[in-house]
């Protein structure tokens, strides 16, 4: 049974005999001494998707489902629904955006390191690579001069999705984005 400062995003555990999805987790330190880091943590029951918010502090066990692991690859969407491959036998999984929550945004063709964990052969849930590779598609002109400043721009990737990065990326450039809060990792 893995600690509550272990769980990530997209593991299945099991609360009260019902199989839950974690979808987001906040982490809360508090300032007084001795006092525990809690864990705030949304899940999403795999069944009915009723959502379910409990707070932990760091060393509190949760109970892990053991389930089918393996290793997929996204192939394309299809209408509201999002196609992954096993990579071991090339069998098709379909699963809904609504499932994916906002792991959805970070797919892209090709993407390769997924985890997904099935129950009767179905994928449940996902767990993507801690990082993507990702073209910056649109942002402001590089400003002459700017160096490696904590000053940062927005732009936009291939996917859409809105990051900040330093001021001296130009459009073209391949970047390297965190899947878990979407921030600016380095350049590819």
């Amino acid at each position: 049974m893995p600690k509550a400062c272990h769980i990530k995003k997209g593991q299945v555990v099991q609360i009260n005999g019902q199989l839950y999805t974690v979808k987001t987790i906040v982490v809360q330190t508090p300032s007084a001494r001795g006092a525990s880091t809690l864990y705030k943590i949304r899940f999403d029951n795999v069944r009915t998707n009723q959502k379910l918010d409990q707070t932990f502090r760091g060393d509190d066990m949760i109970e892990e489902v053991a389930l089918d692991r393996a290793e997929v690859e996204y192939s394309y969407p299809d209408g509201d629904n999002y196609v992954f491959m096993d990579v071991n036998d090339f069998t098709q999984h379909t699963v809904t955006k609504a499932d994916l929550g906002d792991q959805a945004d970070w797919l892209q063709e090709g993407l390769d390191g997924i985890t997904a964990f099935l129950l009767d052969g179905a994928i449940i849930s996902i767990e993507l690579p801690p990082a993507i590779e990702s073209a910056v598609v649109e942002t402001s002109p590089v400003i002459k001069g700017a160096s490696a400043t904590a000053r940062t721009k927005p732009a936009t990737l291939e996917n859409g999705k809105i990051v900040h990065v330093p001021e001296y990326l130009a459009v073209g450039e391949i970047i390297r984005v965190s899947t878990e809060d979407g921030h600016f990792i380095g350049r590819a």
